[in-house]
């Protein structure tokens, strides 16, 4: 075998991240941890929970006391940059090695999968992948599996082999070939025989695959790694620059200027059609590769033929969906593109599944794509979240990157069979276009459909609450409105926070990174007295997310002045703010809500004063009686497509801007509440709040959270037949009883 050494070898692309210092302190678990973050690190490397790493350890059996080799391998869905040692399951070699004698072939490998359980060490509850026997039936003690672009581009090529060969002599490695095979126990025969066939070989390219490289210690391991992939990329590198600039056939449609603002217009109409089955959230993406690719000549027929890389498929679908849309065409006319595409790709995936199933396949899945490359603007993909959504993205450009190293590698039309086709397999299946390799549809669906799969997906935690939905929660910088974005981030909502005063939403999206992810939330400045500013904000959480599921507006303003009288131009901004806005607010997300064509809701923050009057808060009350009117009619005008409620609440002192020192300070005097000037400020609200709730039938001080609970009861499908009421939080205050 060619080994590595250790010293950091000469990398064109890649880079040493090995510190030696780190790794003296490390035991093997250790740092086969330590290697999987290095190599996870560096999407050129592998994708998001793509690939695993492996290392045969001795340890010393609890039962016997004798020492023992140990595999351990990356768990089922884990991720090799964030991967802990507690991620790992590990597995007596011994009794891996010994499902061999009782493997019936092909056709049973899934059995196999079952004694993976029956092989661990220490009782380890991880999931063994079906990864795990390629490891293990190698005759290394340190196993690296990886999807970098160029290993696959190569394994991707209707040359591959031949490319590998010249790719041997002119690098000195010693890779070799196997043929397409679903990864499982078969895999794991046939990689096993060829190393027994190649003394020496230094890697194995598994076609339409992947990559595997081995080492005698962790860090001979890691570099023979980072050799092999580095090398790869020189070597298409060099053959591209043999086919000048253009790709893909070069550019058909150009990128428009403008692509971003109409990226805004369109994700609500796109996430709508797409989420016809149930929501899901979307990401965009403009980076100059993916439009290289959704701009080309190839990029329809490419796009057709589908991913090859068995990681890349199960997050991307049989095939993206691809809508045609001339530089000369608006966006009523891509709305149409979409509509016909959306219909085209359904029948076809609906196709697809009634081809191939068999009587004990799982049901047919949602026929929706998880990627829409639309030319000239860019590529949507969709999730379930924000994370799911831009890594489907991600594994989507890596497959662009892929096609583009196999064209880059092409020499002309290649005869007969594709290397990459097995004994007994027709070659026929295998789809080629300018030196690309697609998995046949048949290997796509046994993966897609495979058992092992769908019972990965039934392992996931239940979605929560509010998941798959976005709340623009307007005023969230403070008060109720913080405590709604903590509460729907709780709840799994995602949570795009506005308000008048910029860095504090920023600052609450941050916070909420401590309760949720940090993609799953946004922020933005926003003056909702302005129709535009409005208009703005809904378009950048569009933009973020694919839409609003949920409005939610707790900003307002109670009008004072050291005299106690309100001039003209306070009452007009009190009505402005308190009423007009909540319109305002209203109307652009009712027209965000049509254009998705799901169900929307709406909440609106009145007040106890609404209905209880009071002297000297005329401008207020005012404002929020005609607010509880307003929510009346919205829920009118705009049903049935989206619910609109309210809360009404009695005072909320603790934690609320609209109360600052001062104003306390006024209040307590009003009501001839002692306090001293040397008190906090949350001294003073707190007195406050106490006389505020005597006044009511509960005793108890309405709170911020208190609020939120029914903001988000209302925004929530437990309230999916409420619509056009105002509920009171006001801890039973009978001057605001309704008459």
């Amino acid at each position: 075998m060619k080994s590595a050494t250790t010293a950091s070898p000469v990398l064109h692309f890649l880079e040493d991240r090995w510190d030696p210092t780190v790794a003296a302190g490390l035991d093997e678990p250790e740092l086969l941890r330590y290697r999987s973050n290095l190599l996870g690190s560096d999407l050129r490397i592998t994708n998001f929970a793509g690939g695993n790493t492996s290392s045969k350890v001795i340890e010393l059996d609890p039962l016997t006391g004798n020492p023992v080799e140990v595999l351990w391998v990356k768990g089922s869905g884990g991720d090799l940059g964030s991967i802990k040692r507690t991620g790992f399951a590990t597995l007596y070699q011994e009794k891996l090695l010994a499902l061999e004698r009782s493997y019936k072939g092909a056709e049973f490998e899934d059995e196999m999968a079952e004694m993976y359980p029956l092989c661990a060490f220490r009782n380890n509850p991880v999931a063994a992948s079906i990864d795990t026997p390629l490891h293990g039936f190698l005759p290394f003690p340190h196993v690296d599996h990886l999807h970098p672009d160029w290993g696959i581009a190569l394994a991707a090529s209707a040359n591959g082999k031949s490319r590998m060969e010249e790719f041997n002599r002119e690098f000195g490695h010693s890779l070799v070939w196997l043929p397409w095979q679903r990864p499982g126990f078969e895999l794991a025969m046939m990689m096993k025989r060829i190393v027994q066939e190649n003394p020496g070989c230094d890697g194995i390219v598994l076609g339409g695959h992947g990559l595997f490289t081995w080492g005698q210690t962790q860090r001979e391991c890691y570099l023979n790694t980072l050799q092999v992939i580095d090398s790869i990329g020189q070597f298409i590198e060099r053959h591209g620059r043999s086919k000048g600039t253009a790709r893909f056939g070069g550019e058909a449609v150009p990128a428009r200027p403008d692509r971003r603002e109409l990226a805004m217009q369109i994700a609500p109409f796109l996430r709508g059609r797409v989420s016809a089955k149930q929501r899901y959230i979307s990401s965009f993406s403009d980076a100059p590769d993916v439009l290289t690719f959704v701009d080309s000549a190839h990029g329809k027929e490419l796009a057709f033929l589908g991913t090859s890389c068995p990681d890349h498929f199960i997050r991307t679908k049989i095939r993206p969906m691809f809508v045609p849309w001339a530089a000369n065409e608006d966006i009523e006319e891509l709305k149409k593109q979409i509509d016909c595409a959306l219909a085209e790709y359904r029948d076809q995936y609906r196709a697809y599944y009634r081809t191939f199933a068999k009587p004990d396949s799982p049901a047919c899945r949602d026929a929706s794509p998880a990627v829409v490359l639309i030319p000239g603007m860019g590529m949507f993909s969709f999730g379930k979240d924000k994370t799911e959504a831009r890594i489907t993205g991600e594994f989507y450009t890596n497959a662009i990157h892929v096609m583009e190293g196999a064209s880059l590698l092409g020499e002309g039309e290649v005869k007969g069979t594709v290397p990459q086709c097995p004994p007994g397999m027709n070659p026929a299946s295998f789809k080629v276009f300018d030196n690309y390799v697609a998995l046949p549809a048949a290997e796509a669906f046994r993966i897609e459909y495979w058992a092992l799969e769908e019972a990965k997906i039934r392992r996931r935690p239940p979605e929560k609450e509010l998941s798959r939905r976005v709340a623009l929660v307007v005023g969230g910088a403070s008060g109720i409105g913080r405590e709604v974005a903590r509460l729907a981030a709780a709840r799994g909502a995602h949570v795009f926070v506005a308000d008048r005063n910029e860095e504090g939403a920023a600052s609450v999206a941050k916070d909420l990174a401590s309760i949720t992810s940090p993609e799953l939330t946004g922020s933005a400045g926003v003056d909702i007295r302005n129709r535009e500013s409005i208009r703005k904000v809904v378009g950048e959480a569009a933009l973020a997310f694919g839409g609003i599921d949920i409005l939610i507006n707790t900003a307002a303003i109670f009008p004072s002045t050291p005299d106690g009288v309100i001039p003209d131009s306070m009452w007009a901004s009190t009505l402005e703010l308190n009423v007009t806005a909540n319109y305002l607010l209203a109307d652009e997300a009712a027209r965000l809500f049509e254009e998705q064509g799901l169900h929307g809701n709406i909440v609106f923050t009145s007040s106890a004063n609404a209905v209880a009057a009071k002297r000297g808060s005329e401008a207020y009350d005012v404002s929020k009686a005609a607010l509880s009117h307003l929510i009346r009619e919205l829920a009118v005008s705009l049903a049935p497509n989206v619910r609109v409620n309210g809360i009404s609440p009695a005072t909320v002192v603790r934690g609320s801007a609209m109360f600052p020192r001062d104003r306390v300070r006024a209040s307590l005097n009003k009501y001839k509440i002692p306090f001293q000037e040397s008190f906090s400020d949350e001294e003073l609200r707190s007195r406050l709040a106490a006389f505020y709730a005597e006044r009511t039938l509960t005793q108890k001080a309405i709170d911020a959270a208190d609020c939120a609970e029914a903001i988000l009861f209302l925004a929530s499908p437990h309230a999916r037949c409420t619509t056009g009421h105002v509920i009171p939080v006001d801890g039973g205050l009978t001057e605001a009883f309704v008459r």
